[in-house]
């Protein structure tokens, strides 16, 4: 069974949650707190950040994760890295803007390995880490007009399985979660596009698009992604590393 936050004892660590503004990064600055870490909440919306204010364990740190300057001033002394940051663009290749593509592959895969290379001295120096890289059930599968992101993940997962082998000798195990759609912002906002790029009405974007691949019709809640997290930050998964975890409703079972 999956590590409960209270059975899960966090007390003394530090943690920093990419993306954490709302949906998954939400819920996993929540659960970490919940279980007595410390967590830098690192979001570019600063007024979404502002939710947990009264949360004395939480530091907000507004920041754009595609500015790989910022990324790097980011604090190298954290115990559990959540990888959650990811915009989504949704285009046929031939035309897919070259700057967007750009900006979701820095964002979503060169700021991870930033932010991994800052954080494993501290990790290898303390002997123990855990790196949790919210990948997506398109780091193991494609979609069509969804190019940037595909890669990105796709890379997302290598880069996690590299870092795994690297660091198992230092205490350190890291793990990919993949979802498939997931109840969040980053989600609705794919509904106009998708309606438009297939030519349906948005209305019919969940059902024939979203859930067609899955077996169980129903959107991911992001509180089911942060227990999954949790759950590789305990002690029952010191052995897992280098592991991705679907979340994806049968999609992957095809």
């Amino acid at each position: 069974m999956p590590t409960t936050t209270e059975s899960l004892d966090l007390s003394g660590r530090t943690a920093l949650v990419t993306g954490a503004a709302s949906g998954i990064g939400a819920a996993c600055v929540h659960r970490l707190v919940e279980a007595g870490a410390a967590v830098f909440a690192v979001d570019r919306d600063k007024d979404g950040l502002d939710q947990f204010a009264g949360l004395e364990s939480v530091t907000l740190l507004p920041t754009d994760l595609s500015d790989l300057d910022a990324v790097d001033a980011l604090p190298p002394a954290v115990d559990v890295l959540v990888n959650n940051a990811g915009i989504q663009h949704v285009s046929p290749i031939q035309d897919f803007p070259a700057e967007t593509w750009d900006l979701i592959v820095r964002l979503m895969l060169t700021s991870p390995f930033r932010l991994i290379r800052r954080v494993l001295p501290h990790m290898y120096a303390a002997q123990w880490g855990r790196i949790i890289n919210v990948s997506s059930v398109h780091g193991l599968r494609a979609s069509a007009f969804k190019s940037a992101y595909v890669s990105a993940k796709h890379g997302l997962e290598g880069l996690s399985k590299v870092t795994a082998l690297e660091g198992a000798a230092h205490g350190v195990t890291s793990n990919c979660v993949n979802p498939a759609y997931v109840r969040t912002p980053l989600v609705e906002k794919q509904i106009a596009d998708q309606a438009a790029t297939h030519g349906i009405a948005e209305s019919e974007v969940v059902e024939k698009i979203m859930l067609a691949p899955v077996a169980v019709k129903r959107l991911i809640e992001p509180d089911e992604v942060a227990d999954l997290v949790a759950f590789l930050c305990g002690p029952s998964s010191a052995s897992i590393s280098g592991s991705s975890f679907s979340m994806d409703g049968g999609w992957t079972a095809h």
